[in-house]
């Protein structure tokens, strides 16, 4: 301990750095820093209380020699990442511990006896980390919920959720300040706001939503001009600043979507009830009102706090029936506001926005959350209407505030940006989109967006549509949350921010209030802007890893059935260690180890072919290659599938086979469905 106290004398606090740990599985750690310096290694011993994902301030004690790593001690946890984990309770006489099922640098917990709850000796609980008192081994916690033991679903994605960093419950406060809010709107409140009840309005939303947080007006001023509303829950009515439900719902930023559950970034009593904009109930809104021609030409935008009373809610199925020639309500208000849409996608593309298609891939689950068969749901034009209309207000919005300046300076505004492709990406793929015949204009980033729709256009339904797209998508930067206004690549927009979801999105409720500031002549400039895009960036991200997570889980648990059998699939990615495949009917992805082709040849990875190739036989796996794999392992510890390459003769045999096989697996499906 002298020692100890000794090397921490000579320490040089003017090199500190802040960055986040990331602990590896042997237990060594590496803060990754800001800025160009390098990771720095810190042993178990100089973690002083930090865990895995924490932000962290670390000191260097150690230089590295020659091309050895910096060692450092962390100093200070300035931000940590997750105060919930999964574990089991071990309970002697006077106290009990808390061993955690993934470890990663997580020590065991103290629990004392009034924090128990309703545990017991070996059962799996959620504990919260409370405090860890210096000079202490193990933390304090306090047991938030018993787990049911037989549901492993349950355990899979609450663990899912904690690793990421999300509260799986919400505190008291917030809890208890949602119940205090009012269900009836006062008379005082509506006089404020401009009144949309007695204008036709509705709702388009997945069949399974509870969350409603946009809803279309729509009318007539004459017979050439429309007005169209776009009206979006008031959430800042409700969740002010400085409260107990602003400070919860900002460390979340975001909903959280699994396959089985939604976790809500504010409680179900607001995103539910209060700011849901069912039909025929009155609520609070915050809108983008424009005037426009039939053809979509917009005369005339405006903003403002409303109220609304919902006619109907529609799901996107009931609206797709009625745009292909079904009779249903408002169906000639629907007709006229998906010819505005289209009209609009098409002018947003001929202005430089990439055409990326999209499909959604979803679990079909029975009542107990197992997946019982998948649903591959693609953009109609349904979702297109909505589509459209949500990106109109959310650019209209961002053009407004971007015209503001506080003391000659832009006013600090959470910008959505979408940052030009990465040219060391970029290149790689344009000589392999030549394979397949398509040239790249490399000039300006506008010449980029041309060649790219150019290209998706012509492999429309073609066999390399998939790998081009997908390889296509790599190449493109993240969107985030910014102060910097530098614009949307992606979309084409040049000032574009989100505005259309403040249920789901804590982004949106600084936009709603800004907004308001601007209309009211009252912006003020926040200091605190750009950590704030930090955050709800990085939150963002967070549940997108933990949205992968949670599909991943759900394909290994529905492929276990299948261990042995085989499939038609899709090379979706190599490595020097092997290549994943994507399964065409299932779209679960898996692992084939590249030990597994050594019986067959010795393969390398080839970069810029984005392939592995056999030394000997000249055998390719290529990205959008079809081969036939096996099912050899489904993990679900690890959430992983592990496939085997099938060498196929190719004679009339292993075609009848195949087709066997094929038929098998419908006749499975069906077999599940009926089961159901």
């Amino acid at each position: 301990m002298t020692h100890r106290r000794e090397r921490k004398k000579s320490i040089d606090h003017t090199t500190s750095f802040e960055g986040v740990l990331d602990v590896a599985q042997t237990g060594v750690g590496y803060v990754m820093v800001k800025g160009p310096e390098k990771d720095i290694l810190v042993r178990p011993q100089h973690f002083n209380h930090a865990l895995h994902g924490d932000t962290v301030k670390v000191t260097i004690i150690r230089q590295g020699n020659g091309s050895g790593k910096k060692e450092g001690e962390i100093t200070e946890v300035i931000k940590r990442k997750r105060t919930e984990f999964i574990g089991r309770i071990e309970q002697n006489a006077d106290f009990a511990f808390f061993i955690p099922d993934k470890s990663r640098g997580v020590p065991d917990m103290y629990i004392s006896p009034d924090k128990l709850g309703e545990a017991k000796n070996g059962d799996r609980v959620m504990v919260r980390l409370t405090d860890w008192n210096n000079g202490s081994r193990s933390p304090n916690a306090e047991v938030v919920q018993v787990l049911d033991i037989t549901d492993e679903d349950d355990i899979a994605m609450r663990q899912i959720l904690s690793e990421a960093g999300f509260p799986v419950q919400f505190d008291e406060r917030p809890m208890e300040e949602a119940a205090s809010l009012p269900d009836i709107i006062s008379g005082s409140e509506i006089e404020k706001r401009k009144d949309f009840r007695e204008i036709l309005t509705f709702t388009i939303d997945p069949s399974d939503a509870k969350d409603f947080d946009d809803a279309i007006s729509f009318r007539k001023l004459d017979a050439n001009l429309f007005e169209v509303g776009v009206h979006i829950a008031d959430v800042s009515h409700y969740v002010r600043p400085g409260s107990a439900l602003n400070e919860n719902a900002y460390e979340r930023a975001t909903s959280v979507y699994l396959p089985d559950r939604v976790l809500p970034m504010l409680p179900e009593h607001i995103s539910n009830v209060l700011c849901s904009l069912r039909p025929h109930e009155d609520k609070l809104t915050f809108s983008a009102i424009f005037e426009m021609s039939n053809t979509g030409d917009i005369k005339k935008v405006s903003f403002g706090k409303t109220v609304i009373c919902s006619d109907h809610r529609f799901t996107y199925e009931d609206v797709q029936k009625i745009i292909e020639g079904a009779e249903g309500p408002y169906k000639e208000e629907l007709l006229l506001l998906n010819n505005i849409a289209q009209r609009l996608r098409r002018e947003r593309f001929a202005k430089g926005a990439i055409n990326f298609s999209s499909q959604e891939v979803r679990f079909t689950l029975d009542e107990k959350g197992k997946p019982i068969g998948i649903e591959i749901k693609e953009s109609k034009e349904s979702h297109q209407l909505i589509e459209e209309l949500m990106l109109l207000a959310n650019r209209a919005v961002a053009e407004k505030v971007a015209k503001v300046k506080v003391k000659d300076k832009p006013l600090p505004f959470p910008y959505r940006i979408h940052d030009t492709p990465d040219e060391e990406k970029l290149l790689p793929f344009v000589e392999f989109a030549k394979r397949f015949g398509h040239r790249f204009n490399t000039k300006t980033p506008e010449t980029i967006a041309e060649s790219f729709n150019k290209m998706l256009a012509a492999v429309k339904g073609r066999p390399e549509q998939h790998v081009l797209e997908q390889l296509g998508i790599r190449t493109m930067a993240k969107a985030a949350y910014s102060p910097e206004n530098i614009g949307h690549y992606g979309l084409g927009f040049e000032d574009y921010c989100h505005f259309t979801s403040p249920i789901r999105r804590y982004p949106d409720i600084m936009v709603h209030r800004i907004l308001q500031q601007v209309l009211q002549g009252t912006p003020r400039a926040d200091g605190e802007m750009g950590e704030k895009c930090v955050h709800c960036s990085e939150r963002e991200r967070a549940a997108l890893d933990a949205e992968r997570a949670g599909n991943k889980y759900k394909q290994v648990e529905y492929m276990q059935q299948f261990i042995g059998d085989e499939f038609d699939g899709v090379i979706s990615g190599v490595a020097s260690f092997g290549f994943w495949v994507e399964t065409e009917l299932q779209k679960c992805e898996g692992l084939v180890s590249i030990q597994s082709l050594l019986d067959y040849d010795d393969f390398r990875l080839v970069d810029t072919e984005y392939c592995l190739t056999g030394k000997r036989s000249g055998k390719s796996f290529r990205m959008g290659d079809k081969v036939r794999i096996k099912v050899i392992a489904a993990d679900l510890g690890k959430r992983q599938l592990d496939y085997e390459w099938v060498n196929e003769s190719g004679d009339t045999d292993d075609k009848n086979r195949r087709t066997r096989d094929t038929a098998r697996h419908k006749s499975s499906g069906k077999r599940q469905k009926r089961k159901k």
